[in-house]
């Protein structure tokens, strides 16, 4: 069905916040959710637990094409 390859949208805030944390803290993140969550939740202030799980899973999806891109790199 057309428009099923479409990704989420993410309000300009949530991808702000998340790139802020990825780029002070590079090496923290990873591309598991559940280790993002509690690092976000540990570093930031963001009240409720939806936010925190949408950059989590911002964080999660930019590492996961990070890696992507860093090991089809020829060597």
């Amino acid at each position: 069905m057309a428009g099923d390859d479409l990704g989420n949208v993410k309000p300009a805030f949530i991808k702000r916040i998340a790139l802020e944390l990825i780029q002070k803290f590079p090496e923290e993140f990873t591309d598991d959710f559940e280790k993002n969550k509690m690092l976000v939740q540990k570093l930031t202030t963001i009240a409720t637990k939806n936010m925190r799980n949408r950059v989590a899973g911002y964080i999660t999806r930019v590492m996961e094409e990070r890696r992507k891109i860093k090991n089809e790199e020829p060597t």
